[in-house]
């Protein structure tokens, strides 16, 4: 799934308009985002957003913010920062792969 569906379903879900999830969604400086914005997110037309959004927008939704990077295409700061070589990274894509049923590579 698309990550603005799984945006869209789960705000939804908790029977919130754009508008309502917006108000309560704060950019760095502190203000909220704009409804136009978080349309624009479920309808893919951005990119999407920090990794401070998408925790946000995990605990407000009561989604897995790992699974918000998946679908972002965003690896979390705590693995992104970490010192690794090329073989360290091939071996866990390939026991992300495994556990996701995915044995083609």
């Amino acid at each position: 799934m698309a990550f603005g569906k799984v945006i869209a379903a789960a705000r939804k879900a908790k029977l919130l308009s754009q508008k309502d999830l917006a108000a309560r969604l704060m950019k760095d400086d502190g203000k909220p985002i704009s409804p136009q914005y978080l349309n624009d997110i479920e309808h893919d037309r951005r990119n999407p957003p920090s990794e401070d959004l998408l925790r946000q927008i995990a605990v407000l939704l009561d989604l897995d913010v790992e699974y918000l990077c998946f679908l972002a295409g965003q690896l979390p700061s705590d693995i992104r920062d970490i010192a690794v070589d090329q073989g360290q990274v091939r071996e866990a894509f390939k026991a992300f792969r495994r556990s996701l049923g995915d044995d083609h590579h």
